[in-house]
């Protein structure tokens, strides 16, 4: 399985393209914002991808906002746990907090939840349910690649902001702490934004962390 990453958006998400090489299929996470989805599409088409999923780790603009064009554009269902679907609802305010034109919308096609599981060319991803961020904040571990998919739940040296609708800090790291620093530390964390880390890095030296 091959595994590439997109930083995309006003804000610089980080877009993941899981593909299984024999097949063509993939799955992506986190599309963006939508307003340069032009680069992602231009990856999946000049790597002859077929999208087969869209999964998105919470409902916040600049990870769901390009999902229905893409969804238009290769026909894959989305993926977004149901605890998120008021901050889906909402996304035309969350654009105005951005300044930024409303995305178009689409209906959500499943709702992953905790013990859920993707396959993809035969590697198994499991949904990680860790609420704090958002209510529906989930991350995808993929056992075999010995790697975390954390959305904005865990950050290099830092942890997700809770101070927006939906957030709860004690939440959050509850989530961290019995769902992510349980993994082994080897693990590496694809964070939702900015550079990668590992669970034991984090365990040992991330300050929200340490009490």
């Amino acid at each position: 399985m091959t595994h590439e990453i997109l930083p995309t958006g006003l804000l610089q998400c980080n877009c993941s393209v899981f593909a299984d090489e024999a097949s063509g299929d993939a799955i992506v996470v986190d599309p963006g914002d939508g307003t340069d989805l032009d680069r992602l599409l231009a990856l999946l088409r000049g790597r002859n991808y077929r999208v087969k999923a869209i999964f998105i780790t919470h409902g916040h603009i600049d990870h769901i906002g390009g999902a229905a064009k893409l969804k238009h554009v290769t026909g894959a269902p989305v993926f977004m746990h149901a605890d998120d679907q008021d901050q889906y609802d909402h996304i035309a305010l969350q654009a105005q907090w951005l300044g930024m034109p409303a995305p178009p919308r689409t209906e959500v096609d499943a709702h992953p939840k905790e013990g859920d599981t993707l396959t993809l060319g035969g590697v198994v991803m499991h949904v990680l349910h860790t609420p704090g961020h958002t209510q529906g904040s989930v991350a995808l571990y993929v056992p075999a690649e010995n790697l975390l998919v954390a959305g904005d739940t865990l950050f290099r040296d830092s942890i997700g902001r809770t101070d927006l609708p939906g957030g709860d800090p004690k939440q959050i790291l509850k989530s961290i702490h019995t769902k992510l620093l349980v993994l082994p530390g080897e693990t590496r964390v694809i964070c939702g934004h900015g550079p990668e880390t590992t669970i034991g890095r984090e365990k040992e030296m991330n300050p929200f962390l340490q009490q």
